[in-house]
């Protein structure tokens, strides 16, 4: 098999060590996600840009406590900070996914509940008001747990696809009582009655992308068969044959406690490869392109027990993401871990995973080094530049626990770019588009622009590049539809804008 990791193509760079310093100082109040058996999972988090100012705002759910609304207050390239914004009261909230919707330049927000879903249109000043039934959404009484989006051909509107958990209404519950998922595709400026996607098997994270490169996003289900028990599976859904792929499409059957879905190129083959995280091993994927192939313990990415402390039983993953820690070109892994409540069987001190891409081409332990090995019950987070230096920065809510944001300030010297994408009309940011940025040596770094993934949150910002020494790099877009721009020079230590257009702007 060819090797996974795109590292042992490289040369060998000089190791960085991670820090990160500990900003939780710098929110307004202490948010904590709570509540009862129906908030063992969720607890997103969505990180994006609602005024305009090139600085993330953070929406993080609460539970059975308020959802609140940060404001980024940080001067670029200082010490992280943020005021606290106004947002519709509104509590329930399990997690939470920014997408422009309408296509009016806004960034929205999807909001994931315990009870009737919302969606909530964005306006200038990161204010938001409530456009469910303005949008036609049916906001049903479901217990939601994920989400995803695409844009079909030709459509306004993105197809939106809710991820539900168990029946709350089964009186034979919970166990195999795992509930259909809801489908909402858009009839003119609304949306039509919902589909239902059955069966369902407790899905907690689920993502539309194009992981064959066929030029159309299926989505992918990761299911936790804690209550589906049996019978169920990993899944993959195909929109416009609307079945769910099989042995025959090159589809594998795969059983795990699947909590979290992180997606990047990690070899440079232009697809996919994908970390689903689950109670004691997390199972890192090769895409095929016909498929998926699960690697071996030695790729370093399994995070099965606590790496500190005595606690040697199971570990339990929740939000994954890849993200350039160190800005070497090679992407990184943050897992949030933490006891579902008082499982007996699983670790209940369970440190937060940095998983460091090593030109070695493994992965290994840095989150006790790096000072973010929080062992409280972590569940949603994100890596984020959140003042504009470079560095991917980390938050992370907790279950009963004070949300946690903590600040890059690894020293590197190596340099970045970041990459944003427009285009006129519907699909303003371009879902589904790919961006290829190459490096001076020749080769070429991939990443899909999607909605969708992790654990109950995601985010909407300009994707980010590590670079090493290089002093310059240029990049080319995919668009959705399969119109390829040519290759451009892009900024480096800023971020780049690109137009459908084909023009290139800094800032």
């Amino acid at each position: 098999m060819r090797a996974l990791i795109l590292a042992c193509l490289l040369p060998a760079a000089a190791a960085a060590q991670p820090s990160f310093v500990d900003r939780a100082d710098g929110l307004p109040v202490q948010h904590v996600y709570g509540g009862g058996w129906e908030h063992f999972v969720g607890g997103g988090v969505a990180v994006f840009d609602c005024n305009g100012d090139g600085l993330p705002e953070i929406f993080a759910a609460g539970g059975e406590n308020p959802a609140r609304l940060f404001v980024n207050a940080t001067t670029a390239g200082g010490d992280v900070t943020f005021a606290k914004g106004t947002f519709p009261a509104l509590t329930g909230v399990t997690g939470a996914y920014p997408l422009d919707i309408d296509g009016d330049g806004h960034l929205d927000l999807a909001v994931l509940r315990v009870g009737p879903n919302k969606l909530y249109r964005g306006g200038p000043d990161c204010g938001f008001a409530d456009a469910t039934e303005t949008l036609g959404l049916l906001p049903g009484e479901q217990w939601t747990t994920a989400f995803s989006a695409t844009w079909e051909p030709g459509e306004a509107l993105p197809t939106l696809a809710f991820g539900n958990y168990v029946d709350r209404t089964d009186p034979d519950g919970p166990f195999e009582a795992c509930d259909s998922h809801r489908i909402y595709r858009p009839q003119g400026a609304r949306y039509g009655a919902p589909a239902d996607l059955a069966p369902g098997y407790c899905a907690l994270s689920i993502l539309f992308s194009d992981w064959s490169r066929r030029g159309r996003a299926d989505l992918r289900l990761s299911n936790d068969r804690h209550y589906y028990v049996r019978e169920g599976a990993e899944q993959m859904w195909r929109p416009e044959e609307n079945r769910y792929l099989g042995p025959a499409d090159g589809w594998t059957k795969l059983s795990i406690w699947g909590m979290g879905i992180a997606s990047r190129d990690l070899n440079t083959d232009r697809l996919p490869d994908i970390l689903l995280t689950s109670m004691g091993d997390q199972i890192l994927q090769h895409g095929t392109g016909t498929g998926f192939a699960s690697l071996p313990y030695s790729a370093g990415a399994t995070a099965h027990r606590p790496y500190l402390g005595d606690d040697g039983r199971p570990s339990t993953g929740w939000h994954a993401q890849f993200g350039d820690i160190d800005n070497d070109r090679l992407p990184d892994l943050f897992i949030a871990k933490g006891n579902v409540d008082q499982m007996p069987e699983n670790a209940m001190a369970d440190p937060n995973n940095l998983l460091m891409l090593t030109p070695e081409g493994r992965f290994v332990e840095m989150g006790g080094q790096a000072g973010i090995a929080s062992t409280d019950r972590s569940r949603g987070a994100s890596l984020a530049d959140l003042n504009a230096d470079g560095r991917l920065d980390l938050v992370v809510v907790n279950r009963r626990a004070p949300m946690e944001l903590w600040q890059n300030v690894t020293e590197t010297g190596h340099n970045w770019a970041a990459i944003d994408l427009a285009q006129s009309g519907a699909n303003p940011r371009a879902v589904g588009a790919w961006i290829e940025l190459r490096t001076p040596d020749g080769i070429t770094y991939t990443q899909e622009r999607t909605v969708g993934g992790g654990h109950a949150g995601g985010s909407a910002l300009p994707l980010h590049f590590g670079l090493a020494t290089f002093d310059s790099a240029e990049a080319r877009v995919i668009w959705p539809g399969g119109v390829t721009s040519g290759w451009m020079p892009v900024q480096v230590n800023a971020t780049t804008k690109i137009t459908r257009a084909g023009a290139a702007a800094g800032n």
